[in-house]
């Protein structure tokens, strides 16, 4: 065992200090999250442009279920997917299918996941995504659509990439405030 390179990899008193404290998030936190992540996902968009948006309920499901999964469990994210299904006029139960599958997979990643920052979490974040895509075109063609191009899975790629921004955004009303009458 290499004990200068242990020696170096210690957490050290500045670093530990210098650490984020959150705060348990709040439920209606959650539910608003969600809503505003689902009202993005309905924005009429071009078309052109549609192919490229990504998933805002899935971005905000694994959020949450990777950082808080005692919040987000899978009946919410099949609620979720069954207002996607409703919303979007496709079949019933494709994108709660997806959602759950999400959120099994990021159970089972979790620990992984949260050793990571937001940056290396990022490619894992991709495979979860392009999964949830696979799942949702499964569905599709076996209720009769046509096989989708390879566009579709753009949204992987625009996902993957606002996967740093929104968790970031997410993650910032809950950094506890530093406190003015501390010493």
């Amino acid at each position: 065992m290499n004990h200068k390179k242990n020696k170096n990899n210690r957490l050290g008193l500045d670093d530990y200090f210098g650490q984020d404290v959150y705060i348990p998030p709040s439920n209606g936190y959650i539910a608003i999250s969600l809503a505003i992540a689902l009202m993005f996902n309905f924005l009429p968009l071009h078309q052109d442009i549609l192919i490229f948006s990504p998933d805002f309920v899935a971005l905000t499901i694994v959020y949450w279920s990777i950082n808080y999964p005692h919040k987000m469990g899978m009946s919410i994210a099949f609620i979720m997917g069954l207002m996607m299904d409703v919303g979007n006029t496709g079949i019933l139960g494709q994108h709660a299918l997806a959602y759950c599958i999400v959120v099994y997979l990021t159970l089972v990643f979790g620990r992984r996941l949260r050793i990571f920052n937001v940056m290396q979490q990022a490619p894992q974040i991709s495979l979860i995504l392009f999964t949830m895509q696979i799942v949702t075109v499964l569905v599709a063609v076996s209720g009769g659509s046509d096989l989708p191009t390879w566009y579709y899975f753009s949204a992987t790629v625009t996902g993957t990439l606002l996967w740093v921004p929104v968790s970031l955004l997410l993650s910032t009303p809950l950094k506890q405030k530093s406190d003015p009458n501390a010493l």
